[in-house]
Formats: C-alpha cells, sequence, structure tokens
C-alpha cells in the first residue's frame, strides 16, 4: 500500500497533468460558474457589440491571441504519456499566413499573436491577469483559448468586447452562451445541454443502468452547473428508473477538490452505488477513480465521454486501479482524444484533410490524430473568424460576426468533431457524437455505430 505522502503526491502530479487538457484538469471548473472580479450575470452591452469595428482592428488588419500551453513541459514535469503537440508557434503562424495569403479577414491581413500561459501557476487571477494583457496592451479583436479553465477567465474578455473562439475542452451550456452573446464561440466542441441529453439517453440504450437502483454523479459545484444537473439531467436520469446521487464538488484548489472526491467515493460505497458518471466539463474521472480506489472493496462500473479525456487512461493506465476501464461506454465527439487512429482513420473527414494540408504547406506534419489535438481546434477556430469576417459587409466587429455566421455557420464543418450546429444562432460548432466504449481485447476506446445528432431539445 502506498504511503501518505506518495499518494498526496501522486494525486497533485495528476491534477498538474490535466491542466492543459492532457489529462486531468488543475482548474476543474465547471459549467459558467462566475469569479469574483468576472461577470455578475448582467449579460453583454449589444450597443458596444455593434459600435464601429472592432477592438484590435484598423484599416488594414485585425489582431488575433493565440493562447498556448506548454503541453510537452508538462508532460516532462509529470512523466505522463501522451503525444507531442508540436511547435504551436509554428502552428499559429502557417495559420496566419494562410489566411493572409486567401484575402485576410475580410480584407484585411491577420495579425496574429502567440502567448504562452504558465499552466503550473494557473489560477483566477493569473487568467484574469492574462486577460487584461490581451484586452488592454495587445487590443486584440479575438483570442483562440486553449488551456484556460478557470470561469472568471471568458466573462472578462466578454466584458471587453473581445471575440472568444473557445478551443478549451470547457462545458458550456446555451444559457452561457446568449448570456455572453456575440462574443463567446467554440468550433471545436457541442453545446453542453444537448451533451447531457444525449449522454443520459445513449447510457440508458446500452443498458448502463440496468438492475441499478441508483446512479452517482460527480459534479463540479457552480451556478451554472447546478442550474443544468438540477433542471435537466436529474429529470432524465429519473425518467430512465434510477436516482441520481449528486455529489458535489468544490473544484476552487486542490484541497477542496480531493476532500469532495473522497467524500463522494465513500458516500457512494456507503449507499452501494455501483454505477458512477461524471457532470460538469471538469474532466473529473481519472482523479475521482484513483482516489475511489482507495475505498476497499468499491469498484464501479463508469460512463465515459470526451469531456473526460479518454485517451489519458490508455496512455496511463497505471495511474488508475486495475479495471477501472471494463465496461466503459458513453459518447464521443472529440476524436483527438477519443480513439487511436487504426479505428479512425486519420484524417477521415474534408475538414481534417483541409487543416493538414494548410500546416503541411508550412511543412508540419503529425504523427498522429493525438499529436493534432491543439492544432485542428487552432484551425477550426481560424477557419471560423475567417468565415464570419469575410461575410461581412461594413463594420467588422463582434454583432456583424455573429450576424454573418448565423447566415453561413450551416457550412461550416468541425475539424475536431462531427456535426455542425452552427447556423441560426448556434455558437457551439461540433453537433454530433458516436457511441464510445472501451474494448478490452484491444487495449483502447472504440467507437460503435454511425455519426448521431446531439438531442438539442
Amino acid at each position: 500500500m502506498r504511503s501518505k505522502r506518495r499518494w498526496t503526491r501522486d494525486r497533485l502530479a495528476l491534477l498538474r497533468v490535466g491542466v492543459v487538457g492532457a489529462g486531468l484538469a488543475l482548474a476543474l471548473a465547471g459549467c459558467g460558474t462566475l469569479m469574483p472580479g468576472g461577470n455578475t450575470g448582467t449579460g453583454t452591452d449589444l450597443g458596444a457589440a455593434n459600435a464601429g469595428p472592432g477592438p484590435g482592428v484598423t484599416a488594414d488588419s485585425v489582431k488575433v491571441v493565440f493562447i498556448a500551453v506548454d503541453l510537452d513541459a508538462v508532460k516532462k514535469l509529470t512523466g505522463f504519456e501522451t503525444a507531442s503537440v508540436g511547435d504551436q508557434k509554428a502552428q499559429i503562424k502557417a495559420l496566419e499566413d494562410w489566411v493572409n495569403d486567401n484575402g485576410g479577414l475580410g480584407g484585411k491581413r491577420m495579425d496574429a499573436v502567440f502567448r504562452l500561459y504558465d499552466a503550473e501557476t494557473d489560477s483566477p487571477a493569473a487568467e484574469e491577469q492574462l486577460c487584461n494583457k490581451i484586452t488592454q496592451d495587445d487590443r486584440a479583436f479575438a483570442v483562440v483559448m486553449t488551456g484556460q479553465y478557470q470561469t472568471n477567465a471568458r466573462p472578462c474578455y466578454a466584458d471587453r468586447q473581445t471575440l472568444v473562439l473557445d478551443a478549451s475542452l470547457f462545458a458550456m451550456s446555451s444559457e452561457y452562451f446568449d448570456e455572453h452573446s456575440p462574443y463567446l464561440w467554440t468550433a471545436s466542441f457541442p453545446e453542453y445541454d444537448a451533451f447531457v441529453r444525449s449522454y443520459v439517453t445513449v447510457l440508458d440504450e446500452q443498458e448502463f443502468f440496468a438492475g441499478e437502483d441508483g446512479v452517482g454523479v460527480v459534479a463540479a459545484d457552480s451556478p451554472v452547473n447546478r442550474d443544468t444537473i438540477e433542471n435537466l439531467a436529474v429529470p432524465l436520469l429519473r425518467e430512465t428508473g434510477v436516482e441520481p446521487e449528486v455529489a458535489w464538488v468544490d473544484t476552487t484548489d486542490t484541497g477542496t477538490l480531493f476532500q469532495g472526491l473522497e467524500q463522494a467515493a465513500i458516500t457512494f460505497r456507503s449507499k452501494g452505488i455501483e454505477r458512477i458518471m461524471f457532470l460538469g466539463g471538469s474532466r473529473m474521472a481519472s482523479v475521482f477513480a484513483t482516489v475511489a480506489g482507495s475505498q476497499e472493496g468499491f469498484a464501479p462500473r463508469y460512463a465515459i465521454s470526451s469531456f473526460d479525456n479518454p485517451s489519458f487512461f490508455v496512455n496511463n493506465p497505471t495511474t488508475v486501479p486495475a479495471a477501472t476501464m471494463d465496461g466503459m461506454v458513453g459518447i464521443g465527439f472529440h476524436p483527438p482524444q477519443d480513439v487511436p487512429d487504426s479505428e479512425l482513420r486519420f484524417p477521415s473527414t474534408d475538414a481534417e484533410k483541409e487543416c493538414l494540408a494548410i500546416y503541411d504547406d508550412a511543412g508540419i506534419a503529425f504523427e498522429s490524430r493525438e499529436s493534432a489535438r491543439v492544432a485542428l481546434p487552432y484551425c477550426d477556430a481560424t477557419r471560423l473568424l475567417k468565415l464570419g469576417a469575410d461575410g461581412i459587409e461594413g463594420d467588422l466587429n463582434a454583432a456583424a460576426f455573429a450576424r454573418a455566421v448565423d447566415r453561413d455557420g450551416g457550412d461550416f464543418q468541425s475539424a475536431s468533431g462531427p456535426g455542425n450546429a452552427l447556423g441560426d444562432g448556434g455558437r457551439a460548432a461540433v453537433g454530433g457524437y458516436r457511441v464510445l466504449r472501451y474494448d478490452e481485447a484491444k487495449g483502447a476506446f472504440i467507437y460503435d455505430g454511425p455519426e448521431v445528432p446531439f438531442d438539442d431539445e
């Protein structure tokens, strides 16, 4: 049995990896929580969004800041296995060249700025400081965000009338998008409520709840996530015939996180709950499975989704108890971190091929889809930004961008996931999923069945 000191060290290491989306999330944020100093929930100023050129827009250029996290440094620090994402600065330069070689953004040159974020010092204050730098010093029109999981980040940019193209795997509901409209978008991931509806439906169809009276729901404790779970997930789960036992976890810091996860494991074990799922977009699955492994005689079956980063389990099987993955089933919408290339040819879609061609023109290649897990969302965000800007007649600002994407977004296809949910008010591009399950014989997660549109009602 590991010592208490070793146990603590292992858990902290797990958190550091997830900060940047390679594994678990250090920030472990729920959907839409507002931190002190962030947006107060009064919505954005549409008048400002419509008022002349947006920030960072000049007569001949548009400034766009790309936030990157040094994933390879995190990998070196933790020793966890994950595919290298390559030279992110060079990838952004390739996208800048592609935009400018093809007419720019509505005829204006894109000025791409690279900002490296230190995930080791992540905190609400650090992300607000970065927001201040990008909105006040850089005066950016748009920011492409990766590795930003503190919940004050998005409201900060929206308050400053800065367009956000979110490339972090962060759960955002339709209400949250509406609150921060027209500034907040994701070109690579789905809307959260539609995900929750489809997730519960698939788990029921896959008989995940069969023979069980209850299901444990590990949930990040935040106002918006509470609203989604209490008013959507809980009623849906009850309709399947199981009673949800929700364990709310305070993800403010590592101390409150582990206290919440340990208490959740104790509660589920004491109540005989043998089915566990995770909601809130915080990717707590790996941490919880490790914590639950310390509870003698507690070996539940887990649901899985792209929010839980399935590839981390496969790449780092010794970080969780043996057999944790056995029987895992759920839904996947993000192939770069769902399944190996042997299960889904890479590239396999026109959007993937278009993005890889852009990088190839700059001499950049990827050894696998997983190694392109950051480059593809960067490409998605850039392509969406160009689609919107090219469709504007008049001033380039957030409101005009929204009108253009509402009109033309139906033609957009993400390179990071299936389906399309843009156009007519949609703010999250990925519109479909596939059943995802762990195949013990292959030692990998696989897709089972065709692509299915998310249930949006």
